[in-house]
């Protein structure tokens, strides 16, 4: 469809994923259900791609990232993907649907274990006392919040979960109980002091005997150790000022030492942030680690080179993309319909036609595939060939824009 072509310049286009109506900017809706598991009913925030033009393009499906502490980082979350996914023209990772949880009773839920007699928690015994229901929250999550997900929203299969100081605690919880549950894990700056350090013991020893083939793990540790103290000095160090800092860093040896079976890992020390300052950088470098083989990067040349071999070179990307994230992923209709406009309009028909043949594969119930072929024909004078592929477009589906030009063409 002619008013959605690309040419190489608008293939670095800025995208409105945000829904804009009258004095408001909406990145996502509230949405709701009763868990019979936790015995109350739960909100979640929702974020949706706009997938280009719900009204031209097919329904895409999406990845899902599950967020914890959903209300505290839901906006910096979704702005973070919307531009490693879409703003001016970005495919460092795939466009994904995020589902925010916010809390109800934090400790609770995000929680592994009970914490019995810790030190570390004298001057907060109520804290202490209300912890533990993490399994019971994973379950709900697994049973009830993941399957709600999939009937009411496009996802893929492919599913990471995010989470910050109690909620990295609950990542790393998932990645040793609940391996399969989720494909990638962002764990940051996490509480593995908990419970006397015992939750930390009982990780090490799960990553030490399991198998995580197939799962990726990253590992943020923020600044917060004194001025003077070092990562080298903390390790020696047993005072309670540095046991969050020492549980992980010892964690983050362990793994490195012990290389658990399958488990991709990375890890990074964030020396100029703190606590509450890390989630931000260290789920960027998160998702440029989850997915640094997503990109298709081109040259100059990919799109000069008379031998027409980027088309093959889509196919082959997406190819080795469908593998890594187990499932069939198509290159994006969108950006394929406007690769075939781009060569068309140079007049590069062969190249053009590879393009818009490869959507009409991948896509054959999509009618803006027929509309877009019924340009190519009637760019190269053919008349009916043209109007063949406008009747089958609009045989799926009924276009002002196409009816117009098969009108035109019949008189």
């Amino acid at each position: 469809m002619k008013t959605y072509l690309l040419t190489l310049i608008s293939l670095c286009f800025f995208s409105f994923v945000v829904s804009q109506t009258e004095n408001k900017v909406t990145i996502g809706k509230i949405d709701s259900l009763q868990s019979k598991i936790l015995d109350e009913q739960r909100k979640i925030w929702v974020y949706m791609p706009d997938g280009g033009s719900a009204e031209i393009y097919s329904q895409q499906k999406y990845p899902v990232v599950y967020l914890l502490d959903g209300d505290a980082h839901f906006y910096s979350v979704v702005g973070m993907i919307q531009q490693l996914s879409q703003v001016n023209g970005n495919t460092v990772c795939p466009e994904m649907i995020v589902v925010g949880i916010p809390n109800t009773n934090r400790t609770r839920d995000l929680t592994p274990t009970k914490s019995m007699n810790d030190p570390f928690m004298k001057d907060n015994p109520d804290m202490e006392k209300s912890g533990g229901g993490g399994e019971t929250f994973m379950s709900f999550i697994e049973k009830e919040l993941i399957p709600y997900i999939d009937t009411h929203y496009p996802t893929q299969p492919y599913k990471t979960l995010i989470g910050h100081s109690f909620g990295g605690l609950t990542v790393m919880n998932a990645v040793i109980n609940h391996t399969q549950l989720f494909n990638s894990y962002i764990s940051i700056d996490p509480s593995m002091w908990w419970d006397n350090m015992n939750f930390l013991k009982a990780t090490e020893k799960a990553l030490a005997a399991k198998k995580f083939s197939g799962t990726t793990l990253y590992l943020g540790i923020a600044n917060t150790m004194n001025t003077g103290m070092t990562i080298q000095k903390v390790q020696k160090d047993t005072t309670t000022d540095t046991r969050h800092i020492r549980s992980i860093v010892e964690m983050d040896n362990f793994i490195k030492a012990k290389k658990p079976t399958g488990l991709r890992y990375a890890s990074k020390f964030y020396p100029n942030d703190n606590h509450g300052s890390v989630p931000l950088i260290a789920e960027y470098d998160a998702l440029r680690f989850i997915f640094e083989k997503y990109q298709l990067k081109l040259e100059n040349k990919d799109w000069t080179d008379s031998t027409s071999l980027l088309a093959e070179k889509y196919v082959r990307h997406y190819q080795d993309v469908s593998q890594l994230f187990g499932y069939e992923v198509k290159p994006p209709e969108a950006v394929i319909n406007g690769a075939g406009y781009n060569f068309m309009q140079m007049k590069q028909f062969k190249k053009a036609e590879k393009f818009f043949k490869m959507n009409i594969a991948n896509f054959p119930e999509s009618f803006n595939v027929y509309d877009s072929f019924g340009d190519y024909f009637l760019a190269k004078g053919d008349k009916t060939k043209a109007i063949e592929n406008f009747k089958k477009a609009l045989s799926i589906k009924e276009y002002a824009d196409t009816r117009k030009k098969l009108e035109e063409l019949m008189n």
